[in-house]
């Protein structure tokens, strides 16, 4: 009995802590980041067109129907000056990369992983809204925001930004392209060919991205790491000019694969 009266004494002065160390933690994590960071995107994006007087509408998490099934883009800006694609990436650590790289580099600590180009991801995006909305893709500005706990290891484009850059990015876009008519139709026709939101959707959304990871999983894998192979030619030696598979790891995996 004394033990637990003396127990429960002393967690009647401190019980407080513990919901204050549950609540610290929750701000720290990934998911509470990534959460504030579509958040700031998001309010960004809003304030910008409603400030604009009607120069810039936004249309959020917009699913599209395409050839092979479905693409979904996290924010569509329509506006006079041209149509932004927005894409978010919800991610922490060093970031390297350039614009002609299939893939790009997240460093955490002594951890190294591989993701696929998002301006690359975004294109496909891009593409989609030209040829469903039938204008010329120089109307159309791909737009990459970083959210979380990241920084940029190597020079960005312009178009590469954090989300507290997202807008000042936008606003460089000053020469109108669209007359009000085109404008307001534009706006009208991706309301009109976006897919509902709902679940059904967002299944077969599911459903296809897992489609399309299965097939990337096909591709030629590398024996000693697992990554993916890809294609290289030497460059020197008695080799120079022949082709063959590299890992895409390298310098960290060195492995090769002559082509059979």
């Amino acid at each position: 009995m004394d033990f637990w009266a003396l127990f429960s004494g002393a967690f009647a002065q401190v019980w407080y802590i513990f919901p204050l160390v549950a609540v610290a933690l929750i701000f720290k994590s990934r998911w509470f980041k990534g959460v504030f960071g579509e958040f700031l995107v998001n309010r960004q994006l809003s304030g910008l067109a409603q400030a604009s007087d009607g120069d810039y509408t936004l249309v959020k998490d917009v699913t599209l129907p395409t050839e092979d099934g479905t693409t979904q883009i996290d924010h569509v800006l329509v506006s006079r000056f041209g149509v932004f694609v927005v894409e978010t990436k919800n991610m922490k650590g060093w970031i390297y990369g350039s614009v002609n790289q299939r893939q790009w580099t997240q460093k955490i600590y002594r951890h190294s992983s591989k993701f696929q180009n998002p301006l690359h991801q975004n294109y496909k995006h891009v593409k989609t809204l030209e040829s469903l909305l039938g204008i010329g893709i120089e109307k159309l500005h791909s737009v990459i925001v970083f959210i979380g706990d990241s920084t940029f290891k190597t020079e960005m484009p312009d178009n590469v930004t954090y989300a507290s850059g997202c807008v000042r990015h936008i606003k460089t876009f000053e020469q109108v392209v669209f007359s009000d008519e085109e404008y307001h139709s534009l706006i009208a026709r991706i309301e009109e060919i976006k897919l509902k939101r709902g679940l059904v959707t967002d299944i077969k959304h599911r459903h296809h991205v897992k489609a399309l990871v299965a097939c990337k999983s096909q591709n030629k894998q590398c024996v000693r790491c697992g990554s993916e192979m890809v294609m290289r030619e030497s460059k020197r030696g008695d080799n120079k000019g022949k082709r063959f598979w590299g890992c895409s790891s390298y310098p960290k995996c060195r492995a090769i694969e002559e082509l059979s």
